[in-house]
């Protein structure tokens, strides 16, 4: 994979490809954007270009990576001694992984231009992963590239985010999930109808549905939806699963709302659901879902505090019922 192959991030790939030629490469980026829009891909696909041995560079294609030599080969493997791919485990990157990465660039290049880190889901990183990465990207060692990758770049203290260069990636056309999708999925003998539904669940990030089994987590979601209307008890394992399914409550209210509001079933986002979104639309009005989704995205701001499961899912609950008929509920 190259430059070339990567869709829907024009704009970033321009800016990329023009300091490359220019030979004014910061020494630290930050990637910022919705996860499943191909930061990821791009930052690997920079580290190739900075040290490809055969680079492409004219005109038109522009400055990209070969794909073909034993420098971009080593990178794809994540075996060259130039590179290395720094992700969270455990739910976070603690300053053992900071302090690798500071022993790796405290060499010198040993095959490439550059020596090359990425801290991928870099807003993971802990309180003393990001104070000793903070000294890292104050006096960066000479020939390095540091990348910081993240989804929630907010979450990056205000110092770390001030000494890199930021470029910001968006999520994609529905036209260009497409072609990501038909291009990795089209030969799994998915319908056409099927692959539509994919596209829209995604919301122009393709990464989610070849990275998940979107459609079987909307199923997870429904049927915790029920069970809370149910008056059951929560269903949540964990602080992640519990964000996923409110992510999963905000789509759904926006269905609520445009079926309410133009009764057209061909702008849902799950338009194949248009009866189940139909029920749920005729017990509650305009108003009641416009306030109802605000206030779920308020509660989603403090999902990054250790929020009580049964807490949370008994106020969402109650937000939900009051918002319907005693009927439905």
């Amino acid at each position: 994979m190259a430059f070339k192959d990567i869709i829907g991030q024009n704009k970033a790939l321009s800016i990329l490809q023009g300091t490359i030629k220019r030979g004014r490469i910061p020494s630290s980026y930050l990637f910022a954007g919705e996860s499943g829009i191909g930061k990821k891909s791009t930052a690997i696909n920079l580290a190739k270009t900075v040290n490809c041995l055969k680079p492409v560079d004219s005109a038109y294609p522009p400055v990209d990576c070969c794909d073909e030599c034993v420098s971009c080969k080593k990178i794809d493997a994540g075996v060259h001694p130039d590179y290395l791919l720094v992700s969270p485990e455990g739910g976070q990157i603690r300053i053992e992984e900071i302090r690798s990465v500071d022993n790796r660039l405290s060499l010198k290049p040993f095959e490439g231009k550059k020596k090359i880190v990425i801290i991928n889901d870099a807003e993971t990183m802990n309180v003393f992963a990001s104070n000793a990465f903070l000294k890292t990207l104050e006096e960066p060692p000479k020939d390095s590239l540091i990348i910081l990758v993240s989804s929630k770049p907010d979450n990056l203290t205000d110092t770390i985010r001030s000494r890199c260069s930021r470029l910001n990636f968006t999520p994609l056309t529905y036209e260009d999930s497409q072609r990501v999708l038909q291009r990795t999925i089209g030969q799994e003998g998915k319908t056409p109808r099927e692959i539509s539904t994919l596209i829209r669940l995604s919301l122009g990030r393709p990464g989610f549905v070849l990275s998940g089994e979107l459609i079987e987590e909307r199923e997870w979601f429904l049927s915790l939806l029920k069970a809370m209307l149910l008056f059951k008890q929560d269903g949540w394992t964990s602080k992640e699963e519990m964000e996923t399914w409110h992510n999963f409550l905000l789509i759904f209210l926006r269905d609520v709302a445009i079926l309410k509001i133009t009764g057209a079933a061909k702008n849902l986002i799950n338009d194949d659901l248009e009866d189940f979104i139909n029920a749920l639309s005729k017990s509650m009005d305009v108003q009641g879902i416009i306030k109802l989704y605000q206030e779920i995205n308020l509660l989603r701001r403090y999902f990054y505090f250790n929020l009580n499961r049964s807490l949370t899912w008994n106020y969402t609950s109650s937000l939900l019922r009051a918002a319907m008929d005693g009927a439905y509920a």
